[in-house]
């Protein structure tokens, strides 16, 4: 008996069918206007673009206009590309448009995708960023539907590491900007620790298409943007620490694999305080509970960390004496991206690399808080419907699965289980040589370097010829793709097959055109375009002879997303294809998350060595054990979130305050507020309401006037006065404070004093930001343990960093007064300092405002060039002027000048 839903479902269809006729009336009307736009000539169009901007001008809704604007751009596009939009394309264009997920399977052309929605955005003049995974699909995809959007009148823009600052405010002012999630997050936060906003690159944040949404929004997510400045160096302890984690037993410490967590036991911290005394790094009686012993216990917990969490070529690899992450979900490294809090330096102590120092948080956003903050959000990727709880739930984002164009010919086998990983890999290598002896294209998914390293050593021994993909490879990744889907190659690739770039069946006709061209740079291009598409059509029929891609996959990952990418990546528009996954009962996954059932099928069975097990209920029990472990991820995710959000209203308020500061013309009411309060707190302090004269602290106040207000009044006289309260003495104050201010405004000039009064409102906000990031990372590693005293850890994060925000404005209004009290006009030579000392202050922040591509900050800023001090020489330090001691030494050694010239005797 069929149930109410599934007979539902079969009436009116499924939310998705719903959606998707909903969609169909909307796809009619661009077609019917395809005649008319057809019959335009190019100045037509761009003419188009200039009238539907009018119309939005003037209050035309984009939905009413979205018909139209998406036909002119179907006909720009198929006349700068040679491409015609298919009408699932045009739905996906729309469901972006709506601020939904578009799910569609690779190869369906979600690049061409992307001009529909961000065409139609950019009509109102707002900002529209169209997000990639890397910095090569952002230019690739700029250049490329930058024709597009020539051909219909707009700019095109992208954002890159390292860019000049002119090319960078450029890119952002045009009306469509290609940019990575990394670039996008590290410029806003650099934005926020800017000083005008001239010097300002982001326009605002009105619509994002994120491009392989899943992977930016929920992958990376789980890490925030960091922009960071150089610490205390303390690489002797972590080297020291290292030395002694190997002497631990399995029993000195609990692992738990299934949350990758790993803690000391009772007697593994009796042994190690034994250690660290006889090492001299724990004091004789001081006990690892003690609070003087925090560092040490945050030391030793990082490099056991290191130990038994972490393991090369799987989490990471080692280059040129640098330890490089790698990125668990596309197997890329993450060239200067660096684990926090003091993680990765116990990492390089165990590899015996050299110890970058630590940082210190300057400005920090997650990805969840960065994307929110657009009015419009919306995403394209092949695999988004496992997560589709968390989309809603974190960015109320809604997920359609879009029909392909052609219906998918691939044959999805069942996953084979064997009881070894010994026998998995035998059986696996016996089905590689099956296939590529029929000329079959095979792409071989594994889950680490190690892996992938491992079977090509089985290849090789079995004569199979073949290539590998994986972080060490990084370079040649698109030569290697492209060749994937030639007749008989074999490709180990770990989880990041195809990323950017199709599997063609046959190879890459661009390619190779490119390739023979870079052979003979003197032939004709049309001709030799001409005979490698007439080479490439028999060699793609061929392949499909041989039954398109096979997917072969050594492994299941954690994620049901990241089988399905892999596996998509077989069966592209309608082409013949195979997908397998082969499985060991020693594998991680069945391993943590419960082979012990199946260890019992395989026995009652009584398997024979090198046989596998091959069912349907194999995979729906493997798919549970997967959406299992993607619950618990996607709870750890929410409640880092939790605690993040606490940080991120706060974020708003100062970064909202900074902007309304930059933006305003005069500061002194403000200013003026700010000393009223200060003055107000002097008085409640030493002179507490509802007491006596006798009670209150005059010499106090004296002493506190002449520090916070630098005024020497004759506050004790006042309050000897007859019939003096607390108020006639805190006019007095607020006469004497705005008389001093005024003096100061005649000497410096009215529009020199409101400069003044804005640089230092700007920088005191700054500083007191950044010391408010390090108490709440402080007070986020401790309030986990407030849960043993039954009491809620996110509540308590809540209330004390309001009262800890609370404190940081007080303080703000404190330090700000203060300043202004004390500046005075300078002398030449003062200013000359001064402008000095701003000058290398700026370029350090400038530097630390620097990231290494997708990581945290570098510290060092650079040396003066020889031209801009006259009479330069290296050798003569008597011509260097006055470098910073934090900047290149002058001398041309490399080194900072305070470890060069600099040196302090």
């Amino acid at each position: 008996m069929l149930g109410i839903g599934t007979v539902a479902k079969k009436i009116f269809g499924t939310p998705n069918d719903r959606k998707i006729k909903a969609t169909r009336p909307l796809v009619e009307k661009i077609n019917a206007l395809e005649p008319e736009f057809e019959a335009l000539s190019d100045e037509g169009l761009i003419e188009k673009t200039q009238d539907f901007k009018k119309r939005v001008e003037n209050g035309e809704s984009l939905d009413v206009l979205l018909p139209e604007a998406f036909a002119n751009c179907r006909e720009a596009a198929r006349r700068a590309l040679g491409l015609r939009a298919f009408d699932v394309q045009l739905m996906g264009g729309i469901f972006l448009h709506q601020g939904n997920i578009s799910e569609m399977k690779t190869g369906e052309g979600k690049t061409l995708v992307a001009t529909f929605p961000a065409y139609l955005n950019a009509l109102t003049g707002r900002a529209v960023h169209i997000v990639t995974v890397n910095d090569y699909l952002a230019r690739r995809d700029a250049e490329w539907m930058s024709k597009v959007y020539g051909a219909l009148g707009m700019t095109t823009g992208v954002v890159y590491p390292q860019q000049p600052e002119d090319e960078k405010k450029a890119a952002y002012e045009s009306d469509v900007t290609y940019a990575t999630n990394n670039e996008l997050g590290f410029d806003y936060l650099r934005d926020n620790m800017k000083s005008s906003l001239e010097e300002m690159n982001q326009r605002d944040h009105f619509f994002a298409i994120v491009d392989e949404v899943d992977s930016i929004l929920i992958d990376e997510a789980r890490t925030p943007l960091i922009i960071s400045g150089p610490a205390q160096d303390r690489s002797d302890l972590y080297v020291a620490i290292d030395q002694l984690i190997p002497n631990l037993t399995d029993e000195h410490f609990q692992l738990d694999e299934k949350t990758r967590n790993v803690t000391f036991t009772d007697e593994g911290n009796e042994f190690l305080e034994n250690l660290l005394r006889s090492n001299g790094l724990l004091e004789e009686g001081q006990s690892l509970y003690d609070p003087e012993s925090t560092t040490i216990v945050h030391h030793v917990n990082q490099g056991l960390r290191a130990h038994k969490l972490f393991q090369r070529d799987k989490d990471y690899i080692v280059r040129n004496s640098e330890v490089v992450l790698i990125d668990e979900f596309t197997g890329r490294m993450m060239a200067g991206r660096r684990l926090s809090d003091g993680l990765h330096q116990a990492i390089e102590a165990k590899e015996g690399c050299n110890i970058q120092p630590e940082n210190v948080t300057l400005a920090s956003v997650t990805f969840q808080n960065y994307f929110r903050l657009y009015d419009k959000l919306s995403g394209m990727t092949g695999t988004a419907v496992t997560e589709a709880e968390e989309f809603a739930e974190i960015y109320g984002l809604g997920v359609v699965e879009v029909p392909t164009n052609k219906p998918i010919d691939r044959l999805d086998e069942d996953d084979a289980v064997y009881r070894t990983a010994e026998e998995k890999f035998n059986a696996i290598v016996e089905t590689i040589r099956e296939a590529h002896e029929k000329g079959q294209p095979i792409l071989v998914g594994t889950t680490s370097i190690e892996k992938s390293e491992m079977l090509s050593q089985l290849l090789t021994n079995a004569g199979i010829t073949h290539n590998v993909l994986n972080a060490r490879q990084h370079e040649q990744e698109a030569q290697i793709v492209a060749d994937a889907g030639k007749l008989g190659a074999v490709t180990i690739a770990t989880n990041m097959a195809g990323r950017g770039t199709d599997i063609k069946l046959g190879g890459n006709v661009d390619f190779k055109i490119m390739q023979a061209l870079e052979a003979n740079p003197d032939a004709d291009p049309e001709e030799i375009r001409e005979k490698i598409e007439q080479e490439h059509t028999a060699d793609e029929q061929a392949v499909k002879d041989a039954g398109g891609l096979f997917v072969l996959a050594t492994e299941r990952h954690e994620s049901r997303r990241i089988d399905n990418q892999l596996r998509g990546r077989s069966g592209r528009q309608g082409d013949p294809g195979r997908s397998s996954f082969f499985l060991s009962l020693e594998d991680d996954l069945m391993r943590i998350f419960g082979s012990e059932r199946l260890e019992k099928v395989l026995s009652t069975l009584g398997m024979k060595e090198g046989e596998a097990i091959v069912h349907p209920w194999v995979n729906k029990s493997l798919e549970r054990a997967q959406a299992k472990v993607e619950g618990r991820n996607f709870d750890i995710r929410k409640q880092l979130l939790k605690f993040d959000d606490v940080m991120n209203e706060q974020r708003k308020v100062i970064f909202k305050q900074r902007l309304d500061i930059m933006k305003a013309e005069d500061l002194s009411d403000i200013v003026q507020d700010m000393r009223g309060e200060v003055i107000d707190e002097l008085i409640d302090t030493y002179m507490p309401p509802k007491t006596y004269a006798d009670q209150w602290d005059t010499d106090g106040l004296h002493a506190a006037v002449v520090e916070q207000l630098n005024m020497d009044l004759p506050v004790v006289d006042w309050a000897a006065e007859e019939g003096v309260d607390d108020d006639e003495i805190a006019e007095r104050l607020d006469a004497a404070a705005e008389e001093m201010m005024a003096e100061k405004t005649a000497a410096f000039g009215p529009e020199n004093m409101r400069a003044i009064e804005k640089q230092i409102l700007l920088q005191t906000i700054d500083a007191k930001w950044r010391e408010h990031l390090l108490t709440l990372e402080h007070l986020r590693s401790v309030v986990g343990f407030r849960g043993y005293a039954q009491r809620d850890p996110l509540n308590e994060y809540k209330n004390e960093s309001f009262q800890l925000f609370e404190t940081m404005l007080d303080s703000l209004r404190q330090d700000v007064t203060q300043k202004l009290s004390q500046i005075r006009p300078m002398s030449e030579e003062e200013q000359k300092a001064m402008i000095q000392e701003i000058a290398e202050q700026r370029a350090a922040m400038e530097q630390a405002a620097k990231p290494k591509q997708g990581g945290e900050a570098s510290s060092a800023t650079p040396a003066p060039s020889a031209d801009a001090i006259e009479g330069f020489d290296e050798n003569d330090p008597s011509t260097w002027g006055n470098p910073g001691r934090n900047q290149t030494c002058p001398c041309g050694s490399g080194r900072k000048f305070k470890h060069c010239h600099g040196r302090l005797s």
